[in-house]
């Protein structure tokens, strides 16, 4: 997998950026007591679920798979190519005719064959052209501020509809970039669960750090260590110690206990049954063109962490988020693209294809995103700078419209020719596809109402 080290002509701010990949649930000792403390914060944080409980908006779909770009993704190498543009403009990718009669980059001719199951939005508009900033406003629909923090959308998903089983409601593989917030003024519990372990470098042995039993430890083993701490707790109660904190702490070490040893948690984080045809169709074994510091071209990653992302959302996983790619391409665009976008192009078609094969695809959203494009013109150094005026994300499935390219940028893609979208409006419509009001007020400090999306309207053209 490339990070955003691998690119060493991208701006410092963007490779400085810190990455947290530290579980928030795990075995500590034999029984998983982080995981506990988890199922105690969710449990704390229950009576804000019975708020949503005038929610009038009908669900299209149940789930989200998030896959971002970090960087900065060039929609002119993607997206939304400009052929007729002089050659400064348009660069040195050809286009390939999607099956809808438009045209992608040749960069995308997987994504091209299934244009008829995705939708394209060509004139998204940010505000902050600093990957910071830009990832943070991208991850809550709000730029920063000094007085408030706001929670990420995975949170905002979490807090409204909870969990939909064993699995927590929301999933990051292998941990959410941390500049894009945290839950902000909601609840601690509604963090990311995050894998630590990665599916893109551990390949078929992926675990999730510190969710499996210790190796000296049988089932049998906890089984009993189980019932010992029920014969204490027995002695505790004799005490006549607080009977409701007991009750509730027998609970959350209980529901820990059951994620630990339930077969359809475990399954859900594994390719157990994955046939050598899906890894196929995610494209495994695709390379770019770029040899890595061993002279050899190798896979990305990406294939194994979709899968997994496919596997939570059949699991009941609400929102699943991951990250592919090194895209701040000051200098060397070409290579950049070279580099990445045939295993890209490869996972996302197989995802939706896969989705799609086993009719998920109507109830789950997959979206790819990127904090912001790259400027019109290739720059001095072959590259292309940061550019928050117009861009392109991709949507599929959840009641989203398919073979649908809404809005157009201008003869270069600097800015919108029509029907510009702003970030604000897109994630809007994810929520609201999810059954979500985006206007509605979350309460903030206890006393301050706070929209979820401030004065963001849905995209009707987008849904069907």
């Amino acid at each position: 997998m490339n990070s955003p080290a691998d690119n060493e002509h991208g701006c410092r701010g963007f490779r400085a950026m810190p990455r947290r990949q530290m579980l928030q649930a795990g075995v500590l000792g034999t029984l998983g007591l982080s995981m506990a403390d988890l199922f105690r914060l969710q449990a704390e944080a229950a009576p804000s679920h019975a708020k949503n409980a005038d929610r009038k908006i009908e669900p299209r779909a149940k789930s989200v798979i998030q896959i971002n770009l970090p960087g900065g993704f060039p929609h002119h190498e993607s997206f939304d190519p400009k052929p007729e543009a002089p050659v400064e403009y348009r660069g040195s990718f050809g286009v390939v005719k999607t099956r809808t009669g438009e045209v992608f980059s040749d960069n995308l001719p997987k994504l091209a064959a299934i244009a008829d199951k995705i939708s394209v939005v060509r004139s998204v508009v940010g505000k902050i052209p600093d990957h910071g900033l830009a990832t943070y406003h991208l991850h809550t629909g709000y730029t920063p501020s000094t007085v408030i923090d706001y929670p990420q959308m995975g949170s905002v998903v979490s807090h409204e509809l909870g969990p939909r089983g064993e699995l927590p409601c929301y999933i990051a593989i292998p941990g959410k970039n941390a500049s894009g917030g945290g839950t902000g003024f909601l609840p601690s519990s509604h963090g990311p669960f995050e894998t630590g372990g990665d599916p893109a470098t551990q390949k078929k042995n992926f675990q999730v750090r510190d969710f499996s039993l210790p190796s000296n430890l049988s089932l049998e083993q906890l089984q009993r260590r189980s019932a010992v701490r029920s014969l204490v707790d027995q002695r505790i109660r004799s005490l006549e110690a607080d009977p409701v904190l007991l009750d509730t702490m027998d609970e959350f070490h209980a529901n820990a206990y059951s994620l630990l040893t339930s077969t359809d948690a475990q399954g859900a984080f594994s390719f157990e049954e994955e046939t050598d045809e899906t890894f196929e169709l995610y494209g495994s074994e695709v390379t770019g063109d770029v040899n890595g510091p061993d002279g050899r071209l190798h896979p990305k990653g990406l294939a194994e962490r979709l899968i997994i992302a496919r596997r939570l959302v059949e699991a009941g996983v609400r929102f699943v988020t991951l990250e592919y790619g090194s895209w701040d391409c000051h200098s060397g665009v070409e290579k950049a693209c070279r580099d990445q976008m045939r295993p890209f192009d490869y996972a996302v078609a197989g995802l939706v294809e896969d989705l799609d094969r086993r009719g998920l695809l109507d109830s789950t959203i997959v979206w790819v995103t990127t904090e912001f494009g790259r400027t019109p013109k290739i720059n001095k150094e072959s590259g292309r700078d940061h550019w928050a005026r117009s861009y392109s994300m991709m949507v599929a499935g959840g009641g989203f419209h398919r073979g649908l390219v809404h809005g157009a940028s201008d003869s270069t893609g600097g800015e919108p020719a029509r029907d510009a979208v702003t970030l604000e409006n897109l994630i809007a419509t994810i929520y609201h596809q999810l059954g979500i009001n985006p206007n509605k007020e979350l309460v903030a400090f206890g006393t301050r109402p706070i929209e979820i999306v401030r004065d963001a309207e849905v995209v009707q053209q987008l849904i069907g």
